[in-house]
């Protein structure tokens, strides 16, 4: 048998503590991190197949449907789906969240392009928004409510990570998220990615994409306050305020030729600043969930 013929053999060997945003960090309760944990590492090890070098197209969606199928009962057993999957027995939670960044997965073995803005949003309902909606579920968050300032984060947190890496994935995986229309319409081209410092078209390019990405976080920064549990809130607004220095970042800095990072001390500091405000907030939180649920009532909720 291939080494690469299981999930498990693709795996990359990144975890959670290796992301750019806290995975279940312990503001979370211990109740919920297991599921969340679980979650996470059913999608890493999906996202580490659409994400090998060394599978076809054919053979990564092959091994993203053995996931899928472990996942749903419909396949033989994965050790890579278990624990997910006993999670959401335990909570009696659909795998729709999970499936659907599955299908995101499917996504990157087939596609290496966008085309525009809304294309690229549309894949991060796929490959982003699903997370969000997750963590919200397990808390038992009012979907009505919580989920489309989720979105509108989970999608910035996505092009975000995309303009961090976008050298890195055109040199790897031949994958390029900014969308043609921008680039065309800055005078870019995609070849700019393979430079070891970003020219002008290129950067007015990323600035532009960061700037979508702070008008996303400026839509979703009502989320920690329509929360109910606070050490979820407290958890999503360390999120955002990380989110919101590294977007400002990006529109600074190249990312072809600098770490738009955080360092260890900026990761914790920005973290806690934006624990302390929402604690400062909290008090008054009602006042934002029944204009919340006014906004729904005249708009309709949609999924």
């Amino acid at each position: 048998m291939s080494t690469l013929d299981t999930a498990t053999a693709a795996r990359s060997g990144k975890g959670h503590r290796d992301e750019n945003f806290p995975v279940a960090s312990h503001l979370i309760h211990p109740q919920h991190r297991g599921a969340i944990l679980a979650f996470y590492n059913f999608v890493r090890a999906g996202d580490d197949v659409a994400d090998h070098a060394d599978l076809s197209p054919e053979r990564k969606i092959e091994l993203l449907d053995r996931l899928a199928d472990a996942l749903t009962g419909a396949g033989p057993a994965d050790p890579e789906a278990a624990p997910l999957k006993r999670e959401l027995a335990t909570r009696v939670l659909p795998p729709r969240h999970a499936l659907e960044l599955l299908d995101a997965f499917r996504m990157d073995a087939r596609k290496n392009r966008y085309a525009d803005w809304n294309e690229l949003i549309h894949y991060c309902r796929y490959s982003a928004m699903p997370v969000g909606r997750f963590v919200l579920d397990v808390h038992g968050e009012d979907p009505t409510r919580v989920w489309g300032p989720s979105d509108a984060i989970c999608a910035a947190l996505q092009v975000i990570n995309h303009l961090q890496d976008c050298g890195k994935d055109f040199a790897a995986l031949d994958r390029v998220y900014l969308p043609q229309d921008c680039l065309d319409r800055h005078g870019a081209t995609v070849d700019m990615l393979g430079e070891a410092t970003a020219p002008p078209q290129l950067l007015a390019v990323i600035r532009e994409l960061a700037q979508n990405c702070l008008d996303l976080l400026d839509e979703g920064a009502v989320l920690p306050d329509l929360i109910d549990d606070l050490r979820l809130s407290m958890e999503i607004a360390a999120i955002h305020r990380l989110a919101v220095v590294l977007a400002r970042g990006l529109l600074e800095r190249d990312p072809l030729s600098e770490k738009v990072h955080h360092s260890k001390r900026a990761f914790a500091l920005t973290a806690l600043g934006g624990v302390a405000a929402t604690l400062v907030r909290r008090p008054l939180r009602f006042r934002t969930v029944r204009a919340a649920a006014r906004g729904m009532r005249s708009q309709g909720f949609r999924s």
